[in-house]
């Protein structure tokens, strides 16, 4: 409830800026101005990493025993109120073998967050930068040691937006769910599971939540990450859009990464951010015909309806990382039931991972392009991806006798424009060539949905 009310402020004064929401009320405390934030980077790539707030500042990670002193700058911010609502509805059923789903879920949601008049405090950079001159990181401390270890970033707290005065949330909810099952697209992907559900009752469940919130309580805040060398060097990162992260001989540089905070920055992204596994979706095309019918058909009707479609992700997500599936851990605890599935025989991870990539790119799809590819033909999806795979091979512009036949076609050229429109990219032509142009605000969509197209023309291959 707090987090959604942080994330909409967030949303609506600051869209395309630097500013976090606060998840966690818990964690305003740790917020102070030069407090240590560590960045963790997501599976895939274009997911938004997560931010944890720590216990320490800068000052506990410097050798020597001076203790910096932060320099503040504190000014009015602005006055915030704002009521959001939402209707919900979702659906998602299907029948595979032994295995069945259906998932049902209507309510509506108003949740209204008054903070009041709010201030910001901005860290003093130029004098952070002249006191912590010639310090060095100290490289035995605890977290330096923990996070060394993985792919995380350090950051510092630059700026964070405060309450002036105690301020409240309020959230009133009615809904209406129907729970039973989990994941018939298992079966489709070769996995013969054992569904247990304790209780299949419908739940209905109103809810009129308010809290109140005290006064310099942090809502939001801003970090600089830091770039930290093996030798106890650091840097801070100024500029917008610079990698931080520990650099040495085993770890590679953040800077040769090709995408930051879910931003491409190139064409070619080979594997996961953490370098942990191939984005590879060759497996779909491996499933015998039948089988890439039935999941692609299923993938078309989920598409339509982002609930199911989300409920799905987080499915595939939680069985990639473990064989026990309990979905009372993926905000089904509400509906009062133990859920357990079980694997007699181990589903093909090359398949299930597969799926998963393809069903967490098309969950970051805008819903007019998940509209489109819904309504999408299985020959329009193997010529757009065909056309996709050409431009990228001709570096970006393609002589128009290479246009895939069936695009040839106004009515089925102008879904492709309509298509690549929705990322905020516009295909282009005159009468010798054709060529895409990207906009400011495209970020990592275009490359997704070449994801997502590649994906659902691997199913629908040889289909008619």
């Amino acid at each position: 409830m707090f987090s959604k009310a942080t994330a909409n402020f967030v949303r609506q004064i600051d869209p395309e800026g630097s500013l976090i929401h606060v998840s966690r009320v818990n964690d305003s405390q740790k917020l102070v101005p030069m407090a240590l934030v560590v960045k963790r980077n997501r599976l895939w790539f274009w997911q938004r990493p997560k931010y944890h707030p720590t216990d320490f500042t800068l000052s506990d990670l410097l050798l020597g025993d001076k203790t910096l002193s932060p320099g503040l700058c504190e000014t009015e911010f602005l006055t915030y109120k704002g009521t959001f609502g939402d209707k919900l509805s979702g659906k998602l059923k299907t029948k595979a073998g032994s295995v069945s789903v259906a998932l049902e879920g209507r309510g509506t949601t108003m949740l209204q967050s008054c903070f009041g008049k709010l201030k910001k405090e901005e860290l003093d950079v130029i004098k952070l930068l002249r006191d912590s001159r010639s310090r060095l990181v100290d490289m035995q401390h605890v977290l330096v040691q923990q996070l060394e270890k993985r792919a995380d970033v350090l950051a510092v707290v630059k700026e964070r937006i405060v309450t002036t005065n105690s301020c409240s949330i309020t959230q009133t909810k009615k809904e209406q769910c129907i729970f039973q099952g989990v994941v018939g697209l298992l079966d489709i992907l070769g996995s013969s599971v054992k569904v247990c559900v304790k209780d299949t009752n419908n739940i209905e469940m109103d809810s009129d939540v308010s809290l109140e919130i005290p006064s310099d309580t942090v809502i939001a805040y801003s970090i600089l990450e830091l770039e930290i060398k093996k030798n106890g060097h650091y840097n801070i990162c100024l500029q917008p859009g610079t990698i931080g992260g520990f650099v040495s001989d085993t770890w590679p540089s953040q800077d040769s990464l090709n995408v930051v905070d879910g931003k491409c920055n190139g064409e070619n992204v080979p594997t996961l951010q953490n370098g942990s596994q191939e984005m590879d979706l060759s497996p779909l095309a491996e499933l015998n015909q039948s089988t890439r019918c039935a999941l692609f058909k299923k993938l078309q009707e989920t598409m339509r309806d982002r609930t199911a479609l989300s409920y799905l992700q987080c499915v595939l997500e939680k069985l990639c990382g473990d064989d026990t599936l309990d979905m009372a851990n993926q905000d089904m605890d509400r509906l009062s039931s133990d859920i357990h599935s079980e694997c007699s025989q181990a589903a093909s991870p090359a398949h299930l991972n597969a799926t998963h990539l393809l069903v967490s790119a098309m969950e970051e799809l805008p819903d007019e392009t998940l509209s489109l590819l819904s309504e999408s033909r299985a020959d329009f999806l193997e010529a757009f991806n065909t056309l996709m795979c050409r431009l990228k091979e001709s570096s970006g512009t393609l002589s128009i006798q290479h246009l895939p036949i069936l695009l040839q076609d106004n009515q089925a050229f102008q879904l492709a424009e309509q298509l690549l429109s929705s990322t905020n990219v516009t295909l282009k032509r005159n009468a010798d060539s054709l060529w895409t142009e990207t906009g400011d605000k495209a970020e990592a969509l275009p490359l997704i949905l070449c994801l997502s197209t590649h994906g659902l023309s691997l199913l629908c291959t040889g289909l008619k």
